[in-house]
């Protein structure tokens, strides 16, 4: 029909990684209307613009980040990209190309996704404590409120790991490549979407 369903906003955060200037491409906020949740939009929102994006990278990798509360946005960022940390998956580990992006986006962009100065940043866990205040309150949800994921692994991650009456949000960093690129083209796009995409 040609109506507006859904949106998504990306920001890029300039990173020095090993002493170059980088781009990490930081998942932002995604609305879709509630009469067409659960249709399988997703593939749409985040990775076909994170595929796009590596294509015009001329396939080169780029780092990826995600500030969240909700356990199938977690999902959605350990199932459709790669190293991702943090992550309840077998084999998560903390590089130190992780701690470096976090630290950096948590003292230079903490304004691209609307957490104030003086939120606590757990390096340990990637998790930011009590993140929903100065105007952002409204955002903060109970867990049973959250959109769950499929998989009870993320939602049980989300539980333990985050205090949602305080208002915590997880800090996740991961990488576009060619690994991702291949897993989103065969398991997530829509065989009946390929040929648009392309």
């Amino acid at each position: 029909t040609g109506r507006a369903i859904a949106f998504s906003a990306l920001a890029l955060l300039d990173v020095n990684h090993r002493g170059s200037r980088e781009l990490v491409t930081h998942l932002g906020l995604v609305l879709i209307d509630p009469e067409a949740r659960g249709k399988g939009f997703s593939w749409a929102l985040y990775g076909m613009t994170t595929l796009l994006l590596f294509a015009r990278n001329q396939l080169r990798p780029f780092w990826i980040s995600s500030v969240t509360q909700v356990p199938a946005v977690v999902g959605l960022v350990c199932e459709g990209f790669s190293n991702v940390f943090p992550s309840p998956d077998v084999g998560t580990v903390r590089r130190f190309d992780h701690l470096s992006l976090a630290r950096q986006i948590m003292r230079d962009h903490r304004a691209a996704f609307g957490v104030s100065g003086d939120a606590r940043f757990d390096e340990a866990r990637f998790v930011i404590e009590d993140a929903y205040r100065g105007g952002s309150d409204h955002l903060k949800k109970r867990l049973d409120e959250a959109p769950p994921h499929r998989e009870p692994a993320y939602n049980a991650f989300c539980a333990s790991q985050l205090d949602y009456g305080r208002g915590d949000d997880l800090l996740q960093i991961g990488e576009m490549n060619l690994a991702a690129a291949r897993r989103y083209l065969l398991q997530d796009v829509p065989r009946h979407s390929l040929p648009a995409l392309v």
